[in-house]
């Protein structure tokens, strides 16, 4: 669509609308139209900040009567900048962030708005949880539909496998509801296709109890990664599901744990987050803390609070990919770990590796996510301030799935990566699968209105 906005237009959508409209010559544009990732500068000639599920449907009608390109804006955290789009409409959602948990019934319902921490801030007063990201600011909404990668995954599934219905408003602005009993074969396409069917407007979850998390972070010096990487990989093969986390090269932190000597430098870690006290945790990751390392962070605490330590700083330049991986020999943990040379250092940047596994594997697989079988998935994970430091950052993250292509299983989590092309989206749900998800995206969205996101071309 290649629409123009009409003054008139927009003066009668406000006048229904509850939320705000904003249009460039508003005060606060610029913030409106900020998102996580400072590569992206779009300009939207309307952001629709809608107040609630009337506000989305408008805001569909109109930029459908407009002809404009429509961008759909939850955590604003598409690292290819799918949240904004230039001279089109951003339908803003980040106002619907309602969380109502009913503990009876093991459920929470969710709006399409929040974020991760909402979700998470929500549910701890009942000592409950479900699958959340690893950035306690990204939004409920995509990353759910994307399927929902988290650091508990191994002991209670993919966010997306905790469904129970999810509400929401098509392309011709109708609201749709689906559930394993109510449009079963949409619910099936919410488990990883993403944002082609509609705007999700809510989300009802399983819950879990989880009065306690706790975090363990070690560090090494990077020379020591390569027999350290090789342990962990033996540790996490036979590790209970209640294990999750990574193992990375970063920056070190200027925090008292952190050696002298790495502070500002490239070192290595292992975190390992295990569902349950301290003391429980001690025990089952005692192998690892038997391997000399040379920094320490030993806690336990609520989940919300650990699902917010590890954010990373807004108003840096990111790119990210992903592989998943069918093994990890030592050649493939060699080839990493020489690849960490190569990061952006000092910056928040990540060079990971993460294990998959547990309830991964043994739940959800009817859904259209095949990369759920791999065992590890790494996933370079770039942060950085210098435009002159692009291209070195780019290449990092390219240089490191090159590296690893022989144990690549070519699915991939669209969550973890950017525009990379429609051959790595049919990939990511398999041949099979994508037809499957091209024909309800041709039931639910013909025209491919919401195209900026992963996206699933309608079947003809």
């Amino acid at each position: 669509m290649n629409g123009q906005l009409n003054p008139s237009h927009l003066e009668a959508l406000g006048k229904q609308f509850s939320g705000q409209l904003i249009t460039p010559d508003t005060p606060g544009y610029n913030e409106a139209r900020s998102i996580y990732n400072y590569m992206i500068d779009r300009r939207p000639c309307v952001i629709a900040q809608c107040a609630d599920v009337d506000d989305v449907v408008s805001a569909i009608r109109f930029g459908r009567d407009q002809g404009l390109e429509i961008a759909v804006r939850g955590g604003g955290h598409s690292v290819a900048g799918k949240s904004l789009v230039d001279d089109g409409l951003v339908i803003d959602m980040q106002a619907i962030n309602s969380v109502t948990v009913n503990a009876d019934a093991g459920t929470v319902k969710v709006g399409g708005g929040a974020t991760m921490s909402q979700l998470d801030r929500g549910t701890q007063p009942f000592n409950l949880m479900t699958t959340g990201g690893r950035v306690s600011t990204t939004g409920v909404g995509g990353f759910i539909l994307g399927g929902g990668s988290g650091w508990l995954e191994r002991k209670y599934g993919f966010a997306c496998d905790n469904l129970v219905a999810v509400d929401l408003v098509t392309a011709d602005g109708n609201l749709v509801h689906a559930s394993d009993d109510e449009n079963p074969e949409l619910f099936w396409g919410l488990h990883g296709g993403g944002g082609n069917f509609g705007v999700a407007t809510s989300f009802t979850l399983r819950t879990h109890s989880l009065p306690v998390v706790t975090a363990a972070l070690l560090l090494w010096p990077p020379a020591a990664a390569p027999d350290i990487l090789s342990a962990y990989r033996d540790f996490m093969e036979q590790a209970p599901e209640e294990i999750g986390g990574g193992s990375l090269f970063l920056t070190g932190p200027a925090e008292d744990f952190v050696p002298r000597a790495l502070v500002g430098r490239l070192a290595y870690a292992v975190l390992l987050v295990y569902a349950g006290n301290q003391s429980e945790a001690r025990e089952v990751i005692a192998p690892m803390l038997a391997l000399g390392h040379q920094g320490e962070m030993i806690a336990d605490m609520p989940y919300a609070d650990f699902q917010c330590m590890l954010d990373d700083p807004p108003g840096y330049r990111n790119y990210w990919s992903a592989e998943h991986l069918n093994a990890f020999p030592d050649e493939a943990v060699a080839r990493f770990c020489a690849r960490a040379r190569d990061m952006v250092v000092p910056s928040p940047s990540q060079h990971i590796i993460l294990p998959l596994g547990g309830a991964v594997v043994t739940g959800g697989d009817e859904y259209p996510l095949p990369w759920r079988h791999a065992p590890w998935v790494v996933h370079p994970f770039g942060l950085w301030e210098n435009p002159a430091d692009d291209e070195q950052a780019i290449q990092w993250a390219h240089d490191i799935r090159t590296d690893l292509k022989p144990w690549a299983t070519e699915s991939v989590y669209l969550n973890f990566i950017g525009d990379e092309g429609e051959e790595r989206i049919i990939a990511s749900f398999g041949q099979e699968n994508y037809d499957r998800l091209a024909r309800l995206k041709a039931r639910y969205d013909p025209e491919n209105v919401f195209h900026h996101n992963q996206n699933i071309q309608p079947a003809s």
